[in-house]
C-alpha cells in the first residue's frame, strides 16, 4: 500500500490499514474522535498516527466503553503532538477497573443464567439479575414483564 506523496493517508488505506469500514471512519470523524485534513479536491487525508487512535477507538467499544467516554478519554491527549506510548498507557491504566466491572457482571448474569432460562415468570424472589426486589411480582407474573 503506497502513501499519498504529501505523506497522508487516503480514507480508504486508513480503511484498509485499521480493519475499520470508511463509513466508520466518517462517522468517528463527525463525533470528533479523529480528524482528517482536505486535499485540494476535498478528498479526507489522515495523518498515519491516526490508526493509533483508530485502534484505541475499537478496543475501547470491545470493553464497552461509549462513544462519548472514548472521547473523553481520546480528549486527554496531548493536542500538538503525537501521542507517545506513555500517553497511550495513561488512558489504559483506567481500563483495569472497567474491565474488573464488566467481568463481574459477566459473573453475575452467568450465575443468574441457572435460575431464570426457563422459568417464564422472571418474578422469582431470588432473581437479582431480571427483577431485583420482585419488583414484577406487584403486576402478575409473565416473561412480556422484563424490557
Amino acid at each position: 500500500m503506497v502513501e499519498v506523496k504529501d505523506g497522508l493517508l487516503s480514507i480508504g488505506q486508513v480503511a484498509a490499514r485499521s480493519g475499520v469500514a470508511t463509513s466508520a471512519l466518517r462517522f468517528y470523524e463527525n463525533r470528533g474522535l479523529i480528524a482528517s485534513e482536505r486535499a485540494g479536491s476535498g478528498h479526507r487525508r489522515y495523518r498515519r498516527s491516526v490508526l493509533r487512535r483508530i485502534a484505541f477507538i475499537v478496543f475501547a467499544q470491545r470493553i464497552g466503553f461509549s462513544l462519548s467516554e472514548i472521547a473523553a478519554e481520546l480528549a486527554k491527549l496531548p493536542s500538538g503532538r503525537t501521542p507517545t506510548r506513555a500517553d497511550w498507557s495513561k488512558l489504559s491504566d483506567t481500563w483495569a477497573a472497567r474491565l474488573d466491572e464488566r467481568f463481574a457482571e459477566l459473573e453475575r448474569l452467568r450465575v443468574g443464567l441457572e435460575d431464570c432460562i426457563g422459568c417464564g415468570c422472571l418474578s422469582l424472589d431470588r432473581c437479582a439479575l431480571a427483577n431485583p426486589g420482585d419488583w414484577a411480582a406487584r403486576s402478575g407474573a409473565g416473561p412480556a414483564r422484563w424490557r
